[in-house]
């Protein structure tokens, strides 16, 4: 029988409770409670598939990481530290991020594959985008893909 995304995190959140675990347990209530609301939204309850629910725990985990930024440049090192730890504790459930080089190669290849088609230049940004965002979906955040695609066409 295979488990999902979802009770997944259930079974870690009652491991973190029994564990004593404050930081781990709140993380978990938190992503739990924002799939359940992604669940209810609309006119009808539904189940979320995995694929799903791993965009809800992706846009979590930016959360996190925004607003430890924030909380950095406003002088509250304590609140960012926490952020960041509970972005950590998403990220175990997030597929590996490309790394930089293998997201340039990704980038170059549709870069190659737009021009073949006929759209060159900085202008040609959406049509690379087109190409590389499938390809990467849920493996790089979208603000790092735009600044590699923006790279590779002015240089």
């Amino acid at each position: 029988m295979t488990t999902t995304l979802k009770s997944k995190l259930h079974d870690d959140l009652n491991s973190a409770i029994k564990a004593r675990d404050e930081l781990r347990s709140s993380t978990l209530r938190l992503t739990l409670a924002a799939i359940t609301k992604e669940e209810v939204a609309g006119k009808e309850k539904r189940e979320l598939s995995d694929d799903e629910v791993l965009k809800v725990i992706a846009k979590e985990a930016k959360k996190r990481r925004e607003a430890a930024e924030a909380f950095a440049q406003g002088g509250r090192p304590e609140s960012a530290e926490r952020e960041k730890a509970e972005g950590v504790i998403l990220d175990d459930y997030l597929p590996r991020q490309l790394s930089d080089e293998e997201l340039a190669g990704i980038v170059a290849a549709a870069v190659e594959e737009a021009k073949a088609a006929g759209a060159e230049g900085p202008r040609a940004m959406g049509a690379v985008m087109k190409i590389v965002n499938p390809k990467v979906a849920g493996l790089a955040e979208g603000g790092r893909v735009a600044a590699a695609v923006k790279q590779r066409l002015q240089g």
